[in-house]
């Protein structure tokens, strides 16, 4: 990446998501020229390199939308990339957003995925192991995706 992609600003307002953020950062960054600008004020800015920010993001993310996973860390930022894309470009066709998740999964992984998205539905599934993915994206729609030969 260039110099100008070497790193980036976060600039969060509101309290309370404020000392949530200071905390993630200090925790996953260390001394990172993190700091609170003066007492009662909200705003807070980190200075981070993009990896770090890529790496917090997708902590944030896997925290925030994933219920269950045994993929490598690598196979797992990449299916949830996925998953979201598809799901927003397809957001009233759940049969093409799967079909995109399954296609694409198929090429980079080897063949032999399955996918089902939807609200409201229970599953039991015999799956290849570190390959399974089960998250939610928009609040109640569920993705599931899945190996098996």
């Amino acid at each position: 990446m260039g110099d100008a992609l070497a790193s980036s600003a976060v600039q969060i307002r509101g309290a309370s998501m404020c000392d949530f953020f200071f905390l993630l950062v200090s925790k996953n960054v260390g001394h990172s020229r993190a700091m609170m600008e003066g007492a009662g004020n909200t705003s807070f800015s980190a200075h981070l390199s993009c990896a770090q920010l890529f790496g917090l993001l997708s902590s944030l993310l896997f925290a925030c939308f994933s219920q269950h996973t045994d993929m490598p860390e690598e196979m797992r930022v990449e299916a949830m990339e996925l998953c979201v894309t598809a799901c927003e470009k397809y957001a009233t066709n759940n049969e093409s957003a799967a079909k995109m998740i399954k296609e694409t999964m198929d090429k980079k992984f080897g063949s032999s995925w399955h996918v089902v998205i939807g609200e409201g539905f229970g599953f039991e599934i015999t799956h290849e192991v570190k390959n399974l993915l089960y998250m939610f994206f928009g609040g109640s729609l569920a993705v599931c995706v899945w190996k098996c030969s």
